[in-house]
């Protein structure tokens, strides 16, 4: 069987301008995960990114510390849904019960328990479906985003390939819903653990894939340093 590491990119830069670049604490995990892969022996045979700065980072960050790393293929497939759109279009009908959500959520690095509560909120809205706006991409419309991504590294894998995909928190939560089954509110609930950097393992043989493994972060772990396990 082949195998298919989701990671995770590194922590990006919460609360600054631009979100989508690597904070230091980002570079660093980045680099600490391509040393433990190359310490594990695994050899890949193909690396892919979404088309974000933090996703694309995370990826040569790593490779460069392995002896043996292809070049980086780039799917947008797997880019973050834009959760800043989710915001602003769902944010208007929630502030009659929410008078405060929209200071918050401007200084969600001052306010990060409130903000992730409110986030959590509006995202429920989004999965629900009952909340689609025009102009918005729906949830469904992204898991068959990141489905049609996925279907495309299947169509060109051969068998026994290792593939590495560089992507975001909400691909990986779109495929957790595709392989398992388990509602989208459940898979928003296990969304919110996912470390940066973390490996996630499918296992595929053909077209047929199942979830080997979720959210591992050993290699941050060893280091004893909890200052490198980070959730943005």
């Amino acid at each position: 069987m082949g195998s298919i590491y989701l990671i995770r990119h590194g922590q990006a830069s919460f609360g600054a301008d631009d979100y989508d670049v690597l904070s230091p604490v980002g570079v660093r995990q980045a680099e600490v995960l391509g040393k433990h892969l190359e310490q594990l022996g695994i050899s890949l045979d193909r690396c892919v990114s979404g088309s974000l700065r933090r996703q694309q980072h995370t990826a040569n960050a790593a490779l460069q510390h392995m002896s043996r790393a292809p070049a980086l293929d780039i799917d947008e497939a797997f880019n973050e849904f834009d959760a800043d759109a989710v915001i602003r279009t769902l944010l208007p009908d929630l502030l009659p019960e929410e008078p405060e959500a929209l200071h918050i959520l401007r200084n969600g690095a001052q306010n990060r328990a409130e903000f992730q509560r409110l986030f959590a909120k509006l995202i429920g809205r989004w999965i629900s479906g009952e909340h689609d706006k025009p102009g918005l991409q729906s949830w469904q419309a992204y898991v068959e985003q990141v489905e049609g991504g996925l279907r495309r590294i299947l169509e060109q894998a051969t068998s026994k390939q290792n593939i590495a995909v560089f992507t975001s928190g909400g691909t990986i939560t779109a495929l957790l819903r595709l392989l398992t089954g388990v509602p989208a509110a459940k898979a928003f609930e296990l969304n919110w653990q996912i470390v940066n950097t973390s490996l996630s393992q499918l296992k595929f043989r053909g077209s047929e894939v199942s979830l080997a493994s979720f959210n591992s972060h050993v290699h941050l772990q060893l280091l004893k340093a909890p200052e490198l396990i980070t959730y943005r």
